[in-house]
């Protein structure tokens, strides 16, 4: 069932549990994710971003794909547009056909990140799509980012900026960071910082840069509220061990395996993870409704 965001994260808000969002960036990815959720009862999103399209993810293909495998599957699929960095991007996104979008002003001024927010939320809910906006900075592990509390969501700034937006969901900054933490490093999150920005907004929360934050950072993070965790650089680092240990065992295996194996190594990494943050056994067959798109 392909559906929008909102369907997902509202459930996930009233509830109290998360939904991975998964960058799917070939065929194999985005059906080991898709099948990982149904056998686990599931609600799933996935997602890639620009960068990605411009590399393997081609939205030509990747978009009717997903659409297609979603309309057949038993749970809520979503396709979100990952980190929107433009008007134009977003506008391209709504036109393909994702169901949700994710808008990226977060590193722009306050007022110029509301009036972006704002004019894509009315842009995609004219036609049912869903939207997501970033307030706070979730920066890049690599750079040491996500360590230093002026780079948090500010729980007032939240509130004023949802009002002003009617974004769907909101993109948190409380201490995560993007791609590979340096080796040996878990990142310290703010729970703090994330109970009072759940109190005062009540509404679906985003942790970005979920990969590398540790089991208990997840399962606290869940508990205080996150309801969508964005995973890529952990799915993508089970499909690299799963293929190099296929390789140093069976050196001369071909194409057709090696895929094969990256395929089920993400689908078990994702059914792990599912469990990890609680949307397994979450979804029955009742109100199939306004959330889908046709």
């Amino acid at each position: 069932m392909y559906v929008n965001m909102k369907y997902i994260l509202d459930n996930a808000n009233r509830d109290g549990y998360a939904v991975m969002a998964v960058n799917s960036v070939n065929m194999e990815m985005a059906r080991a994710v898709i099948e990982a959720a149904e056998e686990e009862h599931s609600p799933i999103i996935l997602q890639f971003g620009v960068g990605q399209m411009s590399k393997l993810a081609h939205p030509t293909e990747m978009v009717p794909m997903i659409k297609a495998m979603a309309e057949r599957a038993n749970v809520p699929v979503c396709l979100n547009l990952d980190h929107g960095p433009s008007l134009e991007a977003e506008i391209d996104a709504i036109k393909m056909g994702f169901s949700n979008v994710m808008i990226d002003a977060s590193s722009l001024p306050y007022e110029e990140n509301v009036k972006r927010s704002r004019m894509i939320a009315d842009l995609a809910h004219a036609k049912g799509i869903s939207v997501e906006a970033e307030l706070g900075h979730v920066g890049q592990a690599a750079d040491g980012d996500g360590k230093t509390a002026d780079m948090y969501t500010n729980v007032e700034q939240a509130v004023e900026f949802v009002k002003a937006t009617g974004v769907d969901a909101l993109a948190v900054a409380i201490g995560t960071a993007h791609g590979k933490y340096p080796e040996g490093y878990v990142p310290v999150l703010d729970f703090n910082r994330l109970a009072e920005l759940k109190a005062a907004l009540k509404m679906p929360l985003v942790l970005h840069g979920g990969s590398g934050s540790g089991e208990e950072n997840i399962r606290k993070a869940v508990a205080g509220g996150i309801n969508k965790i964005n995973v890529c650089t952990d799915a993508f680092h089970a499909a690299e061990v799963a293929m190099k240990a296929k390789w140093e065992a069976e050196p001369n295996t071909d194409y057709l395996n090696i895929m094969m194996t990256a395929e089920k190594a993400i689908k078990e990494f994702v059914r792990n993870y599912i469990r990890l943050i609680g949307s397994n056994n979450r979804y029955t067959f009742e109100a199939a409704d306004n959330g889908s798109k046709e």
